[in-house]
């Protein structure tokens, strides 16, 4: 559930469950205590009846003990006199928090409770002023209200007489004290209910999640990137949390790329340190022979000066490589894409090479098995990079006395598969799909012979890729490796068909321009 829906069933909760739980326990309330009521003083009455008009239930409370005292008025008033029926009587009323008065003309002959009487007695007499008139009784305010019911009778000697019944209005019926007393803990019980609802809902969908978030926040800070979290809510802080975690695995593995990346660099430094001091030392000390006349001879002298050649050049290459790495690493390898045709491209990238590698001994070929007219979009001069690159890199690891490297292209579908397959020292199966990784070497000690960075199979990786093309190799240790390539195939018809990728799109720009 989103926030913005959490929030507004928040709302409704906050209104809806107190009133539907205050009105469901209000009407058990007052339905127990109004029957409590019935039992108690045996009268009848609707719940509405105790509610709009509670002084017609008080009255109900008194009636029948009042309805007698009438009857005796008419037909036995010497009974209204005769004081031990009198306290009976009030003895009945008592537990309805009700007392009797008996007043002889002018004086007040019996009083069922002195002190509460005496506290309304002026207002009896004069409630004629303070008095509201009520079915079957009169009500008198003040301090101390009460509800008067009186009856007139004629005493015995011809005067006239009068029986109050009171009814103290402050504690009749305990069970209104009970439900007032009910309805107050109640709500506040409801009220507490509905908070803690709130709370503890919150607190699973906001405060839960954010103290995880929080603690992953302190746990990255303090360095540990292996601290994970997963919600399983599915809000705004759920994805939040999603995003978080996102960015951890991002960040360690950027960290992670970091520190291999200073651990490749300083492989590098001190590869590229012996890699330079050999050749450095060979050229300081062909150079001091023909200083000091060891070279004696033209041939000797010749033999001298095109050795150091030879190691100026290893050296060219060298730095060349660390050139391309760094270029590599800032995106800023220029190209200069051409649409050109496939057969006459790697045909003479062979030539060029052919000669070089029959001073080795090694026997260079090419096939080719594309049309005519078949063309690829590519940057001529860092392709022939790739070429260079794979060939002499099969050439440094050619452990047969008749080396053989064979170059062949054909097409596929909207690609030119070129591969270049030698009959070396092969690859082991565990080193094969790591050797296109940059400063990657399988043989570390074989390597170190044999000189070289290790980038030169990472930079072939990153030109082809350039190019919107793929690279792969296969290899059986002691019987050879081949190296396949791909590059993009240009017709008319493809570019119709806009069969071109983002990235093949925008090699067609750079190619228009």
């Amino acid at each position: 559930m989103s926030l913005k829906n959490r929030l507004k069933m928040s709302f409704l909760i906050i209104i809806v469950l107190p009133i539907i739980l205050i009105t469901s326990i209000g009407r058990v309330i007052v339905k127990y205590q109004v029957n409590s009521i019935r039992e108690t003083y045996n009268v009848e009455f609707s719940t509405i009846q105790a509610i709009t008009n509670p002084l017609q239930i008080l009255n109900r409370v008194t009636r029948d003990a009042f309805n007698r005292i009438k009857l005796y008025s008419m037909t036995n008033p010497e009974l209204l006199e005769d004081l031990d029926f009198i306290n009976r009587m009030n003895e009945e009323l008592k537990d309805k928090y009700s007392f009797l008065v008996v007043k002889k003309g002018d004086a007040f002959i019996y009083e069922g409770n002195h002190r509460e009487f005496q506290e309304v007695r002026n207002n009896i007499t004069l409630y004629c002023s303070y008095t509201t008139e009520v079915d079957g009784g009169i009500y008198i305010g003040g301090e101390h209200p009460v509800l008067v019911k009186q009856q007139n009778f004629v005493c015995k000697d011809g005067s006239l007489g009068t029986v109050y019944v009171l009814t103290d209005v402050d504690t009749i019926v305990p069970q209104v004290k009970a439900v007032a007393f009910q309805a107050i803990i109640a709500f506040v019980l409801i009220i507490v209910l509905t908070a803690v609802i709130l709370i503890v809902w919150l607190y699973r969908g906001i405060i839960h999640p954010l103290n995880i978030l929080k603690r992953a926040t302190r746990e990255m800070k303090e360095g540990n990137l292996d601290y994970s979290i997963h919600m399983n809510t599915y809000d705004e802080i759920g994805e939040l949390c999603d995003d978080f975690e996102e960015m951890r695995i991002h960040l360690k593995e950027l960290i992670e790329v970091k520190m291999q990346y200073e651990a490749n660099t300083r492989e590098l430094l001190s590869n590229i340190s012996h890699d330079l001091k050999t050749p450095l030392t060979t050229i300081k000390g062909y150079a001091e022979g023909i200083i000091d006349g060891v070279a004696d001879t033209p041939e000797k002298i010749d033999r001298y000066v095109k050795t150091i050649y030879h190691k100026a050049n290893d050296m060219t290459a060298l730095v060349d490589e660390l050139s391309m790495n760094a270029r590599i690493d800032n995106n800023s390898l220029p190209y200069n894409f051409r649409i050109i045709e496939v057969h006459d491209y790697f045909n003479d990238c062979i030539e060029e090479l052919t000669f070089e590698m029959e001073v080795k001994n090694i026997k260079l070929t090419y096939e080719s098995q594309v049309s005519e007219n078949c063309k690829v979009i590519i940057d001529t001069e860092q392709m022939k990079k790739v070429i260079h690159n794979i060939i002499n890199n099969s050439e440094k690891y050619m452990d047969k006395e008749e080396g053989r490297i064979k170059v062949s292209v054909k097409e596929l579908k909207d690609f030119i598969q070129i591969k270049i397959e030698d009959n070396g020292a092969g690859i082991a199966e565990k080193d094969l799909p790591n050797i296109f990784e940059r400063f990657y070497r399988a043989d570390m000690s074989r390597n170190s012979e044999k000189g070289g960075s290790g980038l030169g199979l990472a930079i072939v990786r990153k030109i082809i890729e350039e190019h919107g093309g793929s690279i792969w190799a296969t290899s059986n240790l002691g019987e050879g490796t081949t190296i396949y390539f791909t590059v993009m195939k240009w017709t008319e018809k493809a570019m119709k068909q806009k069969k071109f990728s983002k990235l093949k799109e925008e090699l067609m720009l750079k190619v228009k321009a």
